[in-house]
């Protein structure tokens, strides 16, 4: 049986962390979704659509690993593609009891699959997207803290 798994997030936008992430899941399993959800208690920088395919040049050439986005319950998903786990990172003891109270949380949704949780490896520790945000909004270089071709399309796509 073919194993998929999902890393889900919003990706507002992709890091060089998120991308490690969706690295090491596809080196684990057969299928890996990579997959934007609308968290409507966010207010995203970047549209959906730019989130979309920021994250798709990154993932390019990543077999196995599908990129899409969702509006729907992170059960649902994983429900209607046949997903049966779910991959989340952790930088930090915080990281890890909040990624807990969502596990908890999905587990108790019904069909939700069980959680892996993936440590950050040390040189990502310091990375998260509102620090990118921050970074993006005071014009401050991004090179090594988002992935190359998220960077690219940046420079053609600048924020007003």
């Amino acid at each position: 049986m073919k194993t998929k798994a999902l890393v889900p997030g919003s990706f507002d936008p992709v890091t060089v962390g998120h991308l490690d992430l969706i690295r090491r899941a596809a080196a684990l399993f057969d299928e890996v979704h990579a997959v934007i959800f609308d968290n409507t208690e966010k207010h995203a920088l970047f549209p959906l659509s730019d989130r979309k395919i920021m994250l798709e040049r990154s993932c390019q050439g990543l077999d196995h690993v599908i990129v899409a986005v969702s509006t729907g319950l992170l059960a649902d998903y994983t429900a209607s593609q046949g997903i049966s786990v779910i991959v989340r990172g952790v930088r930090d003891a915080a990281d890890a009891s909040y990624e807990m109270m969502l596990a908890t949380i999905n587990r108790g949704l019904g069909n939700a699959p069980d959680t892996v949780f993936l440590p950050s490896k040390p040189e990502y520790f310091h990375i998260s997207s509102s620090y990118v945000r921050d970074m993006i909004r005071y014009r401050c270089p991004l090179d090594g803290i988002i992935p190359e071709q998220a960077l690219v399309f940046l420079k053609k796509h600048p924020l007003p």
